[in-house]
């Protein structure tokens, strides 16, 4: 088995300010500092992060690096210091200090000296425990005076986002100017409203006059940012509603609606409007004020914290399986599942789908439920009965490892004191030297197995109390949906295709409701 050593870099926007922390200077570091380690035959795999805060660990190679842990496939993380690694105290020190222990994996920091091969599964003591906490520190004091030159620009009317919203585009001097592709479709939308067209009425007109949706019109100039394979022309009703909703074609600059919960974190909350920011007559207007209240006059003010949510069963899961739209559900009676995007479109081939909520769900719930009776006469003995013979076998190769130890101690305490010659020193540390590495092989080898065995072992065990949970119900609920079912795809003629989160024990097929 190859000892596998993993080079971890990270650079976030505000580091790239500094040649020292540049990638490149982090990889000539970690490089000459794996040189002096004197690991032969060694696989170097690299790890970057090039733009990512240190704050928390959504990171996708770090996230990479992880699993490689979990699965035993790493023996050593190197990385520059414990900020590139993270600034989150508690986080950093669950890693260090718990998870990488229990995969035996060697964690090196160089700037910071530290090496956790040399503390013996202490933590570093109070200068290890110090440093995190000035890393945190550190990007507390550097997020209060990024956000308070943020709002400072925002107050003087500054626009602070990458991408424009849509009417409108970036001039040359970084203004927002009007979008005469796009203005057209804004004042339409507003103009349909004040006639008091519903929503689906005026996606019905957009649809007709074929009207690129936002993300189609941003792909077409070149953004990959949205996935518009399933839009097809057809406009949301929350596309529709935001722009409705959105005062700043009236010219008014609005910023600082929304603030973080946390710092370096990605949830958000809205704020109470009071606090955000708003400039009159900021940008060209694309309506007066006049259209915008006359068109939200008769209309529901459509705002997302006060939408209310209906909670059942297959919320969220169930599919067109022609188009790949998100089926709505209509709630009268019988309730529903219906692919409300290709009503406006009589030739689709999946126009008019629909099927009864009752029956999908029992039509899963079934499956389930016979999928329960399998899974309770599952036997995990021989599992459990591996884990324990491997666990002992581990702890014995511990225990010749350390005798082995013992003996290098003595012969060069020998070799010290003149007991021994040079020649029959080395001779006899060249055999303990062999053994050792025998042993390190198969005892790394079995620390591997051991782990799959535990998480199968795991997993067996988890759908055992998921079949046991199935016995005990009478129909479907969200719990099971949410455990089990990854999504649901309707096609015409009542054809259903389940798509499980747990492919060892359900394969994908095709019934009918």
């Amino acid at each position: 088995m190859k000892y596998v050593i993993a080079k971890y870099v990270r650079l976030s926007l505000e580091d790239a300010k500094y040649d020292s922390l540049s990638i490149a200077n982090q990889h000539s570091l970690l490089d000459n500092y794996i040189e002096t380690l004197g690991v032969e035959n060694a696989e170097i795999l690299e790890f970057v992060d090039n733009g990512h805060s240190g704050t928390n660990f959504e990171r996708p190679a770090v996230q990479e690096l992880l699993e490689l842990v979990k699965c035993s496939k790493v023996q050593c993380i190197v990385v520059k210091d414990f900020s590139r690694f993270g600034r989150n105290s508690i986080e950093m020190g669950y890693f260090i200090e718990k998870v990488f222990p229990i995969y035996n994996v060697r964690f090196i920091s160089i700037n910071d000296s530290y090496d956790s091969e040399n503390y013996n599964d202490d933590t570093g003591g109070i200068e290890v425990v110090f440093k995190y906490l000035v890393n945190e520190i550190y990007s507390h004091d550097l997020s209060k005076k990024t956000k308070s030159a943020k709002y400072a620009k925002m107050r003087r009317g500054e626009y602070q986002q990458t991408n424009c919203f849509y009417g409108y585009k970036k001039s040359s001097n970084g203004h927002l100017e009007i979008d005469e592709v796009t203005a057209p479709v804004v004042r339409m939308i507003f103009e349909l409203s004040a006639e008091n067209k519903n929503t689906s009425e005026i996606i019905k007109a957009l649809y007709a006059n074929k009207i690129l949706t936002p993300g189609e019109y941003k792909a077409s100039k070149g953004y990959n940012g949205h996935n518009i394979s399933k839009c097809c022309n057809v406009w949301s009703k929350s596309s529709v509603l935001n722009i409705l909703n959105d005062e700043r074609y009236t010219g008014m600059y609005i910023m600082g609606k929304r603030s973080v919960t946390e710092i370096g974190g990605k949830n958000s909350r809205l704020k109470d409007e009071s606090e955000w920011i708003k400039i009159p007559d900021h940008h060209p207007a694309i309506i007066t004020e006049d259209l915008y209240h006359e068109a939200n006059e008769f209309r529901l003010r459509f705002k997302l914290g006060m939408k209310k949510s209906h909670a059942y069963p297959l919320k969220g899961k169930v599919f067109c399986g022609c188009c790949q739209h998100t089926l709505g559900r209509r709630k009268q009676d019988p309730i529903l599942f219906c692919d409300r995007y290709t009503k406006i479109d009589d030739s689709a081939e999946c126009s008019g789908l629909q099927i009864k909520q009752s029956e999908l769900e029992k039509l899963i719930f079934e499956i389930i439920a016979k999928q329960a009776e399998i899974l309770s006469g599952t036997d995990n003995t021989s599992n459990a009965d591996n884990l324990v013979f491997m666990l002992k076998e581990q702890s014995e190769h511990e225990q010749q490892m350390r005798q082995i130890m013992d003996e290098k101690r003595r012969l060069y305490e020998q070799s010290v004191l003149g007991e021994i010659d040079d020649e029959t020193y080395l001779a006899q540390k060249s055999v303990c030297d062999a053994k050792l590495n025998k042993i390190k092989e198969s005892h790394s080898d079995l620390v591997s197995k051991t782990a799959k065995i535990q998480i199968n072992s795991d997993k067996i065990s988890e759908l055992k109390a998921v079949a046991k949970a199935v016995t005990n119900e009478k129909s479907l609920t969200r719990e099971l949906v949410e455990a089990l079912i990854d999504k649901v795809e309707i096609f015409p003629e009542k054809r259903v295709d389940i798509f499980w989160k747990i492919q060892d024990f359900f394969e994908e097929h095709s019934h009918t409701a």
